[in-house]
């Protein structure tokens, strides 16, 4: 059963805590297993894809089928309705529109001694994006990982989904067309992570690596950061959602629900400074539950991991949002401007009782690539900005080289290093 909480009752504080500090993510320890995986990889390149494809997706592959075919990607994109390809556009449209305004300027200037000072963005070369795969899996995630890179100007961007048993979802093949992303490989696990960081004889490595999934690739993730860069290691999905007495508890658990049938360990929770409020939206999910057609994820993800908390006020559910710093923070307020601007720790916020969270995971145009597990108290959701480098530049003339040389010197022998400062000093001696 959901967690059902009172701010103003003894012992709050201690529950609150037990809430917080739930273990969602699997247990599972896979650390030795992913680095064998690795290595294989790394030492034996298309041989070991082909054979822990065979192992674990039952697919048998050779280095030409590796890569799926513009005329593979061509069919799969007739596959799909007109339907879903018009929604898939929309979206698209939507989300480069959004993103193209996250474009970052390069700047320049020269101070009051005559040093330029500067930036330079450049797009990051080649990125693999990982899609989960099989027929249950999001090609909504495909444009969100694709079209911030592409807005960004990233030239090479290699996907790799898994294909169990050769099923793939068309959409995503779709999604990725739409996206103009033609290099797919139908690998999937440590073993595609570990391709696309160190190459094999048919995948060339990238140097960054975005996108979600299992326990193994995770840990493959976190195992060849250094050598590419990652965007996060995804979490369980969440939403936290504040409300008051004008909420509609019927729309209220929609949203719960929502989040809850991501199962996994997805958890939604609800504050509100309304009792009222609390008992008819707890009343609500059991009656939309009974409704869906496949409740099975949505009642464990709710009866495992979500809660109703009531609290005292709006600034208490702030404060309790905040420690929480939640994926998804829905303000189900008449009056929602006071409280957006308090909420510090979201990695997304939906503004209103018309801005369901669903709204933002397909068309809204903001990405639904976000901070889980109370990293957003540190972490920014997937934007442009993850697909570029800044470059510092520095320029003197003679006159202001010679004007920050003492300076130079001096610290440079203080911290023991002669040749930092004789690089400095014999430009002046030139002079």
């Amino acid at each position: 059963m959901p967690v059902c909480l009172n701010s103003a009752d003894h012992g709050f504080a201690h529950a609150f805590h037990a809430l917080l500090g739930s273990k969602r993510e699997s247990s599972v320890e896979v650390g030795d297993t992913v680095a064998a995986i690795i290595a294989d990889v790394r030492q034996r390149g298309d041989a070991a894809l082909i054979a822990l494809t065979e192992q674990f997706d039952k697919l048998s592959l050779a280095p030409e089928t590796l890569r799926f075919s513009e005329a593979e990607i061509e069919t799969a994109y007739a596959a799909v309705s007109s339907e879903v390809r018009a929604a898939l556009e929309l979206a698209h449209r939507r989300i480069t529109s959004h993103h193209q305004k996250q474009l970052p300027a390069d700047t320049s200037y020269t101070d009051e001694i005559g040093v330029t000072l500067g930036a330079r963005w450049t797009a990051i070369e080649a990125v693999g994006l990982y899609v989960p795969g099989g027929l249950a899996s999001y090609p909504s995630s495909v444009l969100m990982n694709a079209v911030p890179a592409k807005v960004a100007g990233v030239e090479r961007l290699a996907m790799v989904v898994p294909t169990p048993r050769g099923e793939v979802n068309p959409a995503i093949l779709a999604a990725a067309k739409i996206a103009g992303v033609t290099e797919i490989y139908r690998i999937g696990g440590a073993q595609a992570v570990a391709a696309l960081a160190y190459g094999t004889e048919t995948i060339a490595p990238v140097y960054k690596i975005v996108g979600p999934g299992n326990a193994y690739v995770a840990t493959a993730k976190r195992q060849v950061f250094g050598t590419v860069g990652i965007d996060m290691i995804a979490g369980p999905s969440e939403v936290l959602i504040i409300a008051d007495e004008t909420a509609n508890p019927a729309w209220l658990a929609a949203d719960l629900l929502a989040q809850a049938e991501h199962g996994a360990g997805a958890q939604s929770v609800l504050l509100t400074t309304s009792q009222k409020i609390a008992d008819a939206t707890a009343a609500e999910v059991e009656r939309q539950l009974a409704a869906l057609r496949a409740p099975d994820n949505a009642r464990a993800g709710w009866d495992e991991f979500g809660a109703i908390i009531v609290v005292q006020s709006l600034n208490e559910a702030v404060e309790i949002a905040n420690r929480f710093a939640s994926e998804h923070v829905e303000l189900a307020l008449d009056a929602p401007q006071p409280v957006l601007a308090k909420i510090r720790n979201a990695g997304a916020i939906f503004v209103g009782h018309h801005t369901p969270e669903a709204i933002g995971d397909y068309v809204g145009g903001s990405n639904h690539v976000l901070p889980t597990a109370r990293s957003a108290r540190f972490a920014s959701g997937l934007g442009v900005l993850d697909f570029v480098k800044r470059t510092s530049i520095l320029e003197c003339s003679p006159s202001s080289l010679a004007h920050l040389s003492e300076a130079t010197v001096t610290l440079a022998e203080t911290e023991g290093l002669e040749a930092h400062g004789r690089s400095v000093s014999i430009r002046l001696n030139r002079q």
